[in-house]
């Protein structure tokens, strides 16, 4: 176990940002119009910006470094798809640009924070 000092074990703040932003999508797809578009741009919104955090447990749990990164990957591409979504709704003004620009920061960070884990799990194979 990698404990740091408080006794918080690596990765802890990255799941609870993780948490963090998987909520604010849901309130976020709670707030979409309840028409076609919106319900369309919200399942897929709502399927890959939730699985996201998820996936990254299951990373914490891989049973080698091959397969934690593999998982870090499906965690950066679900991201990814999270951020055109949420670009989906900001280019089409479905919400307001004071609503969804917060989150598209935080999915670039965690997009960034992804990257950068990968890059340096395959740099200590």
């Amino acid at each position: 176990m990698n404990n740091d000092e408080s006794g918080k074990e690596r990765g802890d703040d990255l799941t609870e940002r993780l948490l963090d932003f998987a909520v604010r999508v849901i309130k976020l797809v709670n707030a979409l119009p309840k028409t076609y578009v919106g319900k369309h741009v919200g399942g897929q919104l709502m399927r890959a910006g939730t699985s996201s955090g998820s996936n990254y447990e299951e990373a914490r749990g891989a049973e080698s470094r091959a397969d934690f990164i593999h998982k870090l990957g499906v965690v950066l591409k679900e991201l990814k798809e999270s951020r055109f979504w949420l670009r989906v709704i900001r280019r089409t003004e479905i919400l307001t640009p004071r609503r969804i620009e917060p989150l598209i920061e935080e999915c670039k960070e965690l997009i960034a924070i992804i990257a950068k884990s990968i890059m340096t799990a395959k740099s200590k194979r």
